[in-house]
């Protein structure tokens, strides 16, 4: 037996003990769970091994069937949202008729692995299983899954409201957001609490915090000269050491802030510049005895809140419009990604209901996830609509590699601790 083999034991005999703080009907919910598990992994097994990268839309839309027939088989109505608009292939939500407090289910159907991609198929090993997708975000969506099932079970899914939201382009999403997002911000309007079912970063993390993602684009221009004349004043620098200005001047007196990273990710320089922001591709021609006149450099601006990034903003263009080298000029441009997800009180209530679960299931307590270490995700479109927490899916690493694993045996733990919270949140004011 491995050490990991060892404390999953111990951490299943002590849920048995501590069981005694669940009602009847959490019990119930807890024992549903726990023998679903071949069940949820057969379920897994069929929607990783259909290729569903995000610009593979027939693939998306095949896995969003195989989800809708799960959720009619619970009662609930679906509709598919087609999102061709935007070419993506478009969203599967589900509802149910129920009454309490709508708590909004959030995952998502596609992968980053295109159908060109070497990693393809669902592969399990005892406990341990990899594919694309395992855990982001389909193991997520078997979690919401078998939660669902495990209500359904002993008679109390039609009491509480639930809207599932799949989305169809989580991974690379669709422009402009008000059309690709609009529906799922349609949900959150309706709704009192969220939950995203993204990776977990473990059994005793969530998230209540993450931070937004957005663009920006550097255009620099210099005169195209002889070598032999650049720093003269007729020539000047050159746009390629404008360009070394300006990222020296952001690493320098933009960097340092709290939650706040911002990273160049791609530039391109020379005589003639060519580049797809598309394809995030592009090529360029120079000379070494030709002063560059043109540099194209494409970046990424994480922030924790609105104003952290608008702040950011301000002191970047200030840098780039300001004290140009001699004979150079750059403009900066940005554009909206993802918006952030702050850690409201509210947020921080959910973490404590969830802890409070966790704890009577004898899973140990859940702590905030420190939001610097996740990525942007489509819960922070919700998250200004009402109270969310996420990171509650499957257990894994790898996510976004060849080498994305799930720990299966986790599994039933994940649904059943799913469950009872989905349960508690009902009725919990």
């Amino acid at each position: 037996m491995t050490l990991r083999g060892f404390w999953l034991g111990v951490l299943w005999l002590w849920s048995a003990v501590a069981g005694a703080a669940l009602s009847e009907v959490e019990r119930e919910i807890s024992r549903y769970a726990k023998e679903s598990k071949e069940a949820a992994i057969s379920l897994l097994a069929e929607v990783v091994n259909i290729n569903s990268g995000t610009m593979n839309h027939e693939g998306v839309r095949e896995v969003g069937r195989v989800f809708q027939r799960e959720f009619q088989a619970l009662g609930m109505e679906t509709r598919w949202h087609d999102m061709s608009d935007v070419d993506r292939a478009g969203h599967l939500f589900a509802e149910n008729r129920g009454t309490a407090r709508c708590q909004l289910l959030i995952g998502h159907l596609d992968t980053v692995f295109e159908v060109d991609s070497e990693f393809q198929v669902f592969q399990r090993n005892g406990d341990m299983a990899t594919g694309p997708g395992v855990n982001d975000m389909k193991g997520g969506d078997v979690v919401i899954v078998f939660a669902l099932k495990a209500l359904h079970s002993v008679g109390v899914l039609d009491d509480g409201k639930f809207i599932v939201a799949l989305i169809g382009d989580e991974e690379k999403s669709g422009n402009p957001k008000s059309v690709s997002r609009k529906h799922l911000i349609e949900a959150a309007r309706r709704c009192d609490v969220a939950l995203g079912f993204e990776i977990a970063p473990s059994l005793n993390a969530a998230v209540i915090a993450r931070r937004g993602s957005s663009g920006w684009r550097v255009d620099v221009s210099g005169l195209q000269a002889h070598s032999s004349t650049i720093f003269s004043d007729r020539v000047g620098s050159g746009a390629v050491f404008e360009a070394a200005r300006i990222l020296t001047a952001f690493h320098e007196d933009v960097r340092g802030e709290q939650y706040l990273t911002f990273n160049p990710g791609i530039i391109l320089g020379g005589t003639r510049v060519e580049y797809d922001p598309v394809l995030s591709r592009g090529s360029a021609f120079g000379k070494t005895n030709v002063v560059a006149q043109e540099v194209v450099i494409q970046g990424g601006l994480r922030t924790m809140s609105a104003a952290q990034e608008a702040s950011a903003r301000a002191a970047m263009r200030e840098i780039v419009e300001k004290d140009n080298l001699p004979r150079t000029s750059a403009t900066i441009t940005f554009t909206d990604g993802y918006p952030s997800m702050p850690p409201t009180a509210g947020n921080r209530r959910l973490l404590a209901t969830l802890n409070e679960v966790s704890v009577d299931l004898g899973h140990g307590e859940v702590v905030a996830y420190d939001p610097g270490r996740r990525g942007a995700a489509d819960v922070s479109f919700v998250a200004e609509y009402l109270d969310a927490i996420d990171g509650i899916g499957a257990e894994g690493k790898g996510a976004h590699s060849t080498e994305e694993n799930i720990d299966l045996a986790t599994l039933p733990l994940l649904i059943e601790r799913a469950a009872i919270l989905m349960y508690r949140l009902m009725s919990d004011d």
